[in-house]
Formats: C-alpha cells, structure tokens, sequence
C-alpha cells in the first residue's frame, strides 16, 4: 500500500491551502485516514483524522480552520487549510489504517510527507 500526498507550498498568512493523499495499492478497506505533522525541532503531532464511519477529531489548534474530508470515495483524504498562520509550518504527513488483502490483516501507512510553510 502506498500513499501518496500532494498539495503542500507556500502560502501567506491567512492564505488557504488544500491537501490530498490518495492511497493505492492491495487495500481491501480503510478504517481511518488522517494528517500528522511536524514542525523543526518539535515531535510530530496529530492534525485531523477521519474514518470510515464519518468520525473526525482535530488537534485544539486547528479547530475552525482545518477542514478533513474524503476516505470512502476513491481511498482519498483531504484536508482543507483556511487562515493559515506561521505556527502551522511543517511538514505534513498522510497516515492510513488499512486493511490488507491476502490475507487480510490491520496495517499503519504513512506517506512521504509534503512541505507546508506559511510566510509572507
């Protein structure tokens, strides 16, 4: 299973940016999909996860501005990023819980990770 994450750049503060990950592969299902990131020097820390079911949780910081969305439709998530402020640089990482065909089993994906800066 791969996932592959797009839509990272730079952006001024209060500027939007939308990001997508899209994962491939021998997927059977997806429980949950969702977006971690880490900043220079910080641990890396939750963004926004979705599942399948339609349950979404959001890190304190990114309430009312972050917007995650997607999963069932084409094994994609999104995450749409509106007044983006300098603490919200990182790098951006795509996570999945798949299930797995052959046999099917429960694995964690991450993806390689897309650049966010926010600067003017």
């Amino acid at each position: 299973v791969q996932l592959q994450a797009s839509g990272g750049g730079l952006v001024q503060p209060g500027g939007s940016l939308r990001l997508s990950c899209a994962a491939s592969g021998n997927i059977f299902s997806i429980n949950r999909m969702g977006w971690y990131r880490q900043a220079p020097g910080k641990q890396r820390e939750l963004v926004a996860t979705i599942t399948s079911g339609g349950s979404i949780d959001y890190a304190d910081s990114v309430k009312g501005r972050f917007t995650i969305s997607g999963v069932n439709a084409k094994n994609t998530v999104y995450l749409q990023m509106n007044s983006l402020k300098s603490e919200d640089t990182a790098v951006y990482y795509c996570n999945a819980d798949v299930l797995v065909i052959g046999p099917i089993s429960l694995h964690d994906f991450w993806g390689q990770g897309t650049q966010v800066t926010v600067s003017s």
